[in-house]
């Protein structure tokens, strides 16, 4: 197979297949042979990621990452994808394993919102405790000259009870949790928009759609931006690395 990309995926299996979904809907294909070629590895295995985050006596999910990478660097993607936001943890050490670009969501996310939501001021950040703790997506938003919020306790357990419980124990989101976190944030934190920091949450967002919030959904423009770069190199490599370097750089 020429012109595909893999995706790093099973982070969980039901927030993969929401965004495997994305990409086929927004292909606008009109047969078989316009949908995108790529590798889907949704490796369901995978330690959790928020367990080792917060406490390194808990197994690493280093190690089946690094295994994935490396296995899917040997079949020569044009890029891959890894559609969690939380192993972002060991982006750095993951992408010099291999000479495949890696996109990085949070980063390419925020310079998205910048874009979408240019007047906004104050972000909230609802994700789960591993990424809070990694200051993964508040570093890319303080970078972007943005103040962040994370609410309190309170709203960061409700958060988890949303992601692990509803999402990730029964394939469902609780649609009173789920609008009532995002109210809190936007009323009583005052946020201007909520960045979905895990795509359990992007899941949540797909299956209960509030458009009274305004909010940014990583997994959504990933799937976009995977979508927009699978296309720029099946026209060409030339035209697929320059876009590349668009997307990385933020301009695209």
């Amino acid at each position: 197979m020429e012109r595909f990309f893999t995706v790093i995926g099973g982070m969980g299996t039901a927030a993969t297949n929401s965004y495997v979904r994305l990409l086929t809907e927004r292909t606008g294909a009109t047969k078989d042979q316009e949908f995108m070629n790529y590798i889907l590895v949704n490796h369901a295995t995978v330690p959790d990621r928020t367990s080792y985050i917060m406490d390194h006596s808990q197994p690493s999910f280093y190690p089946a990452l690094r295994e994935d990478i490396l296995q899917q660097s040997q079949l020569h993607p044009d890029f891959m994808v890894m559609v969690c936001n939380t192993a972002h943890y060991f982006f750095d050490q993951l992408q010099a394993l291999t000479t495949v670009p890696l996109l990085h969501m949070p980063h390419v996310a925020i310079n998205e919102m910048c874009r979408q939501y240019p007047k906004a001021k104050k972000i909230g950040l609802i994700a789960t405790a591993g990424t809070i703790a990694d200051h993964i997506y508040e570093n890319e938003i303080k970078a972007a000259g943005r103040e962040v919020t994370l609410g309190d306790q309170h709203v960061r357990d409700m958060v988890m009870q949303l992601i692990y419980d509803d999402v990730k124990g029964t394939g469902k989101a609780n649609p009173d949790r789920f609008k009532e976190i995002l109210r809190i944030m936007r009323d009583d934190f005052g946020a201007d928009v909520v960045v979905l920091g895990c795509t359990e949450l992007s899941l949540a967002n797909e299956q209960v759609p509030l458009p009274e919030f305004n909010l940014v959904d990583p997994q959504s423009i990933i799937a976009d931006k995977s979508l927009l770069l699978g296309k720029a190199f099946r026209q060409s490599v030339a035209n697929g690395r320059h876009l590349l370097a668009e997307v990385q750089a933020g301009r695209a």
